[in-house]
């Protein structure tokens, strides 16, 4: 398991909340000026999240992105997840390997005890927790 979070998940996330937090559509450039990447960045975070369902993908002039779930719904690890895949790969952070219970490395227990806190934790926090309950942002959609 990796112990950062990629710049797309980062990014997912925050667009999560950011459309969550907006009853209104928001356009790609006006998306990416808000999350601080580039119009073409945005469709490739948004691609995953729009096949999970979280968010629609309107085209046209009057399209854009809008959230299609409550940000009590959907977790920041399933959108980590999401956008990075699993985060338990069972490569060995010691050694550049496979590393189980069977063939475990010396810090096997204790960082297996501690990635499942850190699993837990980010399944148990849902998007809402990280909600600023709208959006107060000048940018113009």
């Amino acid at each position: 398991m990796r112990l950062e979070i990629t710049r797309r998940a980062d990014l997912a996330v925050r667009a999560m909340v950011l459309l969550g937090d907006s009853p209104v559509r928001w356009k790609a450039p006006a998306l990416a000026k808000a999350l601080d990447t580039t119009t073409g960045f945005v469709p490739q975070v948004l691609g995953p999240l729009v096949k999970a369902g979280w968010v629609r993908s309107e085209p046209g002039p009057t399209g854009g992105y809008i959230a299609a779930v409550m940000l009590t719904d959907v977790s920041v690890l399933q959108v980590v997840e999401t956008i990075d895949g699993a985060t338990d790969d069972g490569r060995c952070v010691v050694e550049n390997r496979l590393c189980s219970a069977d063939q475990p490395c010396a810090l096997h227990h204790a960082w297996s005890q501690a990635r499942g806190e850190l699993l837990r934790s980010l399944a148990a926090t849902p998007l809402s927790a990280l909600s600023t309950g709208g959006v107060s942002s000048g940018v113009a959609r």
